[in-house]
């Protein structure tokens, strides 16, 4: 009986004091109206007079696509992966959370917490140090995203500004870097190779490290079988496809 009344005085005491913190970094929050008119940083590309792409410049892969543009498959990948419950939930998904508390104590295969509301605002205006203070930040401006854009309009941000490896910012970006295509034109293996590539682009992505990449891929695989994405056929036929992917420049 007293460690449940101190369990649950010390979850009241901590209760407080994240509300206590909410409020105080409210007040610190950046200004987020510029995700409403997003302008991506563009390499500088070269054409030929009827307008064939011969060369590209800058340091940083990318390949603005609008969200209605984006393949239905490339979309339910990323969210079986990264936010299933992406139009569902509010900014936050307690489930989420709570479902990968449970697969990291239980041994299952490490899972991360975070929505893609939150990704996109720590991508946007917040460092990736794993502070309390950042992390609440990441909270209040996940809601406070949420009641600015439409779901359609964070994942257009996500899906053209995430890092991916290979200097591909962007999922059209990553498709061309990796595999010389359009995300049209990708197989569900190799949407699922793209899927599992955002939490780890330096050390997971083909090019760099063709067996984590895989690792990740048939992670990716498996939640779009669980969710549906693909059926059972195709689930076998994706893990046996071979993938090409393209050498390092």
């Amino acid at each position: 009986m007293r460690i449940l009344k101190t369990g649950l005085v010390l979850a009241v005491l901590g209760a407080l004091f994240l509300a206590a913190a909410a409020v105080f970094f409210s007040t610190q929050l950046p200004d987020t109206s510029s995700l409403s008119n997003y302008q991506p940083k563009q390499p500088l590309r070269v054409l030929t007079a009827d307008g064939v792409e011969v060369a590209g410049f800058g340091t940083e892969r990318r390949v603005y696509k609008p969200i209605d543009q984006i393949p239905q498959l490339m979309k339910d990948s990323l969210l079986a992966v990264e936010d299933a419950r992406f139009y569902e939930h509010g900014g936050l998904d307690p489930i989420g959370v709570l479902r990968a508390v449970v697969s990291n104590l239980t041994g299952g295969h490490t899972q991360g917490a975070s929505t893609i509301t939150q990704q996109v605002a720590r991508t946007f205006f917040l460092s990736r140090s794993r502070t309390l203070e950042r992390k609440i930040k990441e909270a209040l401006l996940a809601y406070k995203i949420e009641s600015q854009l439409s779901k359609d309009q964070i994942l257009e941000l996500y899906m053209n500004q995430i890092y991916l490896g290979a200097r591909a910012y962007g999922f059209e970006a990553a498709a061309q870097a990796y595999f010389g295509k359009t995300l049209s034109a990708l197989s569900p293996a190799e949407c699922a190779m793209l899927a599992g590539l955002p939490q780890n682009p330096y050390f997971a992505n083909p090019i760099q490290n063709f067996g984590r990449g895989r690792a990740h891929q048939l992670v990716a695989l498996s939640r779009m079988r669980s969710q549906s994405v693909i059926d059972e056929a195709q689930y076998q036929a994706a893990k046996a496809e071979k993938l090409n992917v393209r050498k390092r420049n």
